[in-house]
């Protein structure tokens, strides 16, 4: 510990009301009254500070987010026997919903519903049939899936999507993640 020399005797403003203090008292029988202290200089005026630019600070990270889900990709954290037999549709569906012939929005509530009672019961791996639809590039069902599953309520409940077959393409097998549950007494 390096110790800082003190400046011997009393500091200006120290001295000053010591004087205050004494001015009051008479000295002892054949002793002089000490001499009025010198006023101190005045200290320099001070320029006016430069602002200070303070840089905001950075936003503590969070959890990183999920990626998302492209249906015939493989997931990260997925390993590579498992995507295979998820993508050949070798890992039979525990249960199946058929979304054929319901409007966009009934299908919607009903995929929610689905997964969400399927991760509840531990259930790992489903089928969604959505079908072909008439149009190229798939009908509205076969569109909107991936959008419905990238939602903030499903996506930490899937871990990937393909489809069984190469030219089946009307319908994808999902897999869940498992989900850990707290053991009670």
């Amino acid at each position: 510990m390096i110790r800082r020399a003190r400046p011997k005797g009393l500091s200006g403003t120290d001295l000053a009301l010591w004087h205050a203090y004494t001015a009051e008292i008479t000295p002892l029988f054949g002793r002089a009254r000490p001499a009025a202290p010198e006023a101190p200089p005045a200290p320099p005026p001070v320029p006016p500070a430069e602002p200070i630019l303070v840089k905001p600070a950075p936003k503590p990270a969070g959890r990183p987010a999920i990626p998302e889900i492209r249906v015939g990709e493989a997931p990260g954290g997925l390993d590579r026997k498992r995507w295979t037999a998820l993508r050949r549709g070798d890992m039979r569906a525990e249960r199946t919903l058929d979304l054929h012939g319901r409007r966009v929005q009934e299908a919607h509530a009903a995929l929610r519903a689905f997964i969400h009672d399927a991760a509840a019961d531990g259930i790992r791996t489903v089928t969604v049939v959505t079908g072909k639809g008439p149009q190229p590039e798939g009908g509205i069902l076969k569109r909107e899936l991936p959008h419905w599953l990238n939602a903030p309520d499903l996506r930490p409940l899937v871990l990937g999507a393909a489809h069984p077959h190469p030219t089946n393409a009307g319908a994808v097998n999902l897999l869940l993640r498992r989900v850990h549950r707290a053991k009670g007494w």
